[in-house]
């Protein structure tokens, strides 16, 4: 493994990987391919924009002769694939984009990956693939996909898609399905990233229903570090879990937040719930834990260390804020019923 792709490098959690990687692996030649849409941002890349082994594409996954070009124009041996349509309201809203990036696109690069004989093809996935999960039980890879939203629907179609290119093809494949990622850099339709940008400006946080769904905060870099891990020393054909392994309420998220930025809980507006809004998402990541990956922030810490990031780095998400996420922010909030909080 030499030359990466990362395809989604401008994004959210796909930026986070590829300053982790350049500093971990100075060795490695990293391209980013993104094809720059709402959530994708140059901005994010600024700290390595200089580095002699980053480069970048702008370039849709869904197009196979612009992915085959950069491929080859780099000799590319591993592919990271973070590009996908990720936020759950909005895949409610409008589904046709994710079943063209999340399915369609991960077919496009798989091909391109098979056709090219590529070292690796790595997935990024997400929690949200196994559904709600019941009583006290930590998702495990085994267990059966539940997905219930478009989103989730999605992503779980392009693990299936890229378990059936290694059986079928012999692609060496490897997938993680990560947790709830926080951190810096998060698109601020994103509920840390939201609820602590609005808070700063005084404006009310809008709770979806009780506030006591369940889910695991990771630190956006702890996931990185697990993704490296089974890069390295995973095993082709399988999944692994990346999370901290633990839950917390919603509304216990947002207790924290407040408390680092010293704001009232008088901020908190409970609103009307979103459509199959799963209740809960806790993984089992022993798998992982076995090639030697640990976490290295718990919920609490990964949380106050986005929200101190948020607070000094307004120059980053005021623009964002100040442009189409305006009308993003009124069409999912501007009707939804304020509710009582029991």
């Amino acid at each position: 493994m030499k030359n990466l792709m990362v395809t989604g490098g401008a994004g959210f959690i796909g930026s986070n990987f590829v300053r982790y990687m350049l500093g971990k692996h100075p060795e490695y030649n990293v391209l980013v391919y993104d094809k720059l849409t709402y959530a994708g941002n140059l901005d994010n890349l600024l700290e390595v924009a200089g580095d002699a082994c980053y480069s970048f594409v702008r370039g849709d996954i869904c197009d196979a002769a612009a992915v085959t070009e950069a491929m080859q124009a780099h000799q590319i041996d591993t592919v990271v694939n973070f590009a996908a349509e990720t936020h759950v309201d909005r895949s409610i809203m409008d589904p046709d984009a994710f079943i063209m990036t999340d399915v369609y696109g991960t077919y496009t690069l798989l091909e391109v990956a098979r056709r090219l004989g590529v070292e690796r093809y790595h997935q990024i996935s997400t929690d949200e693939v196994y559904g709600h999960i019941e009583g006290d039980h930590r998702s495990q890879e085994t267990d059966n996909l539940a997905p219930r939203s478009p989103y989730a629907a999605s992503k779980a179609s392009g693990d299936l898609m890229v378990l059936a290119y290694y059986v079928t093809y012999g692609l060496p494949v490897t997938l993680t399905r990560g947790a709830n990622n926080v951190g810096p850099y998060q698109y601020p339709e994103k509920v840390i990233p939201l609820f602590v940008t609005n808070a700063i400006d005084n404006q009310a946080l809008p709770v979806y229903g009780d506030g006591k769904q369940r889910r695991d905060y990771q630190y956006v870099i702890d996931h990185c570090e697990g993704i490296d891990v089974v890069l390295q020393r995973g095993k082709p054909g399988e999944v692994y879990n990346v999370g901290t392994g633990s839950e917390m309420e919603n509304l216990r998220m947002v207790e924290i937040l407040l408390d680092e930025l010293g704001k009232p809980a008088s901020l908190i507006q409970h609103v009307e719930d979103r459509p199959g809004h799963d209740r809960r998402y806790c993984l089992n990541v022993d798998k992982l834990r076995a090639l030697g990956w640990q976490p290295g922030y718990t919920h609490e810490e990964a949380i106050r260390a986005t929200v101190r990031w948020y607070a000094a780095n307004e120059w980053w998400w005021r623009k964002i804020k100040s442009g189409e996420f305006k009308e993003y922010y009124r069409r999912l909030y501007g009707d939804r019923k304020v509710i009582s909080a029991t």
